[in-house]
């Protein structure tokens, strides 16, 4: 039996974008294959993929040379329109109903292994923080985000959009924004454009307890971005952690390089230990 098309999947099981769930569905097998291919040569890899909906990127997943790929979807109205698509590849598809956000997805599959994902935009973010804590896990990760999100990823210091994110995923991983989508690509179009930032994990990536300590002085930075460091800081060792860093305390977080907050998740460490 010949696997339907997508449009005829989609009406078969009358399956719509959900709002609630942050869902837009991109449909368009032109750009699925251009993501796709923002993985580099799949062959071999453990793919996982977020939030497939109707399957118009999984298809393209699937026609490329990845070993194997793993959907996590959690809304149940599209199960068995991905389970009718994991019959055509019963070796290759399979299908994760979970809540993507209480998952640990590195455990899915061996390694190597990628994330690529048109994100739902209401989790995103999260979702990006909680694999930066296991970017070790990950080969690379070709992720959709609202256009503005990407930018930020990929901000540098002194500009507006440079901020918390941009320095946790800059600290673990070389990252670009490396397509975008306009609105009428996707259905329904969502009010803003999108874009793909794809993130390579670097080599070397910090321990979980020196994440959780960038964690804490990037909120504490950012939360307060207008103050002086020296005040923002404050309850983390301010004007003193800032002296040991050698960095000015009249500075303001949007400032600072990577490696300078690296520096002081370092030392906020090293404090908190002794």
């Amino acid at each position: 039996m010949s696997l339907p098309s997508l449009k005829e999947s989609i009406q078969a099981y009358g399956l719509d974008a959900k709002k609630s769930l942050g869902q837009h569905f991109l449909l368009d097998p032109g750009i699925c294959a251009r993501i796709v291919t923002l993985g580099g040569d799949l062959t071999g890899r453990s793919v996982v993929e977020i939030g497939p909906g109707p399957g118009g990127l999984t298809r393209a997943l699937l026609d490329s040379p990845a070993s194997r790929v793993d959907a996590v979807e959690i809304d149940e109205r599209a199960w068995p329109l991905l389970e009718e698509l994991a019959g055509h590849y019963p070796d290759r598809l399979h299908i994760i109903r979970q809540d993507a956000l209480k998952l640990d997805a590195a455990s899915l599959a061996p390694a190597p292994r990628q994330i690529i994902a048109n994100l739902p935009y209401n989790v995103a973010t999260p979702l990006l923080v909680g694999w930066l804590r296991q970017a070790h896990s990950w080969e690379r990760l070709s992720l959709m985000f609202q256009l503005e999100v990407a930018e930020r990823i990929c901000a540098e210091p002194d500009t507006s959009a440079y901020g918390r994110l941009a320095v946790l995923a800059q600290w673990c991983a070389s990252c670009s924004v490396a397509l975008r989508i306009p609105p009428g690509a996707f259905s329904p179009p969502p009010k803003v454009h999108s874009a793909v930032a794809v993130l390579i994990p670097h080599a070397e990536q910090p321990a979980p307890e020196l994440f959780r300590a960038m964690e804490r002085v990037t909120a504490a930075a950012f939360g307060q971005r207008r103050k002086m460091l020296r005040s923002s800081l404050k309850s983390i060792g301010g004007e003193a952690l800032l002296d040991a860093a050698g960095i000015e305390p009249t500075r303001r977080a949007e400032t600072l390089s990577v490696a300078e907050f690296g520096r002081l998740a370092e030392l906020h460490l090293a404090r908190s230990r002794a």
